[in-house]
């Protein structure tokens, strides 16, 4: 199943969460895309953060998908670079309690006042201490990977703290996952 997900993540697809029920997909792989950002090609500077020494205009993709599981209720989207030098990693963006009728968010959907968001989405806390997206500010060095998790939740909504971290978010998201879409991009400077 390693290989599986491997090549998902490289192909910018996933097939269904290994913890979810069998056969919970719908015809065709759980698929999330944006015209922003090609699985496995550099991201623009569009997408990029502005400040610690980067230069981009810090907005979040647009983000469509496609066959999402028969069950879903809602949906919850995470972007983490596992390459950050901190020890864990670094959380992006995390946006939860999307209604399960959502097929895609607008560019910019992830601006720090939400209102681009369909009603109800909540964004929790990033490793940036704020709420919010926030673009890709590696150290100089080798391109770094950020990962786009879309999960299908078998739950219409989590009741989660307002000032939940973004792992204890993902945790929680995970436990209520029936599938995961995956798109990745690269990014260095």
């Amino acid at each position: 199943m390693a290989g599986t997900a491997l090549a998902a993540a490289v192909l910018g697809v996933a097939a269904a969460d290994p913890a979810g029920p069998a056969g919970s997909v719908a015809a065709g792989k759980f698929t999330l895309a944006s015209p922003q950002i090609k699985a496995g090609g550099k991201i623009a500077d569009a997408q990029v953060f502005n400040d610690f020494g980067c230069k981009g205009a810090n907005l979040s993709p647009e983000l469509s998908w496609t066959n999402a599981p028969k069950d879903t209720q809602s949906f919850a989207l995470m972007m983490f670079d596992p390459d950050a030098p901190t020890g864990s990693g670094w959380w992006h963006w995390v946006v939860y309690n999307i209604p399960a009728a959502t097929t895609s968010l607008p560019a910019d959907a992830g601006n720090t006042k939400g209102m681009l968001l369909p009603g109800g989405a909540v964004m929790g806390r990033t490793d940036f201490g704020t709420t919010g997206y926030g673009g890709p500010c590696p150290p100089p060095g080798k391109p770094h990977h950020y990962y786009l998790r879309l999960y299908a939740l078998k739950v219409p909504k989590l009741d989660l703290p307002k000032d939940a971290t973004a792992a204890f978010i993902g945790f929680n998201v995970r436990a209520q996952s029936l599938g995961t879409a995956e798109l990745m991009g690269l990014y260095g400077r």
